[in-house]
């Protein structure tokens, strides 16, 4: 019998003002702050450490946007919208930089089509809670 199995894992698209938090990773480049759910943490908990670790900044979380499911990378990611309520802006090993940006100029920084659905997807709350499978 096969047990089908998914990592899980949460991104923030964090707010300050009118702009939104990215870190650049070594591999993805600019993205939104996340990563991997530690065995047994809540993933609230999760979110809030990974964007500290990532950036520096603390946030508390505002709502739950929804879940994309990746069936052939077996992962799941929550994605939620957090705000910004201090920190001061820094890089760990993982990531080269970071920094808050405008809607646009976050756009120019990743021009991959998944992270313009993305951001779309945490603006249209009509939408919360979704579940999107991608490819």
């Amino acid at each position: 019998m096969y047990i089908f199995a998914h990592k899980l894992a949460v991104a923030v698209m964090v707010q300050q003002e009118d702009k939104i938090l990215l870190v650049k990773e070594k591999r993805r480049g600019w993205e939104f702050p996340g990563g991997f759910v530690s065995d047994k943490e809540p993933l609230m908990e999760a979110a809030i450490r990974e964007v500290k670790e990532e950036s520096g900044i603390d946030i508390e979380i505002e709502s739950f946007c929804g879940v994309y499911r990746n069936d052939k990378k077996s992962t799941c990611v929550f994605q939620f919208i957090g705000k910004a309520i201090g920190g001061d802006l820094s890089v760990d090993t993982e990531c080269l930089d970071s920094g808050f940006f405008t809607i646009e100029e976050a756009m120019e920084k990743n021009a991959h089509s998944s992270f313009k659905v993305r951001i779309e997807d945490c603006f249209d709350k009509e939408k919360h809670p979704f579940i999107k499978e991608v490819f």
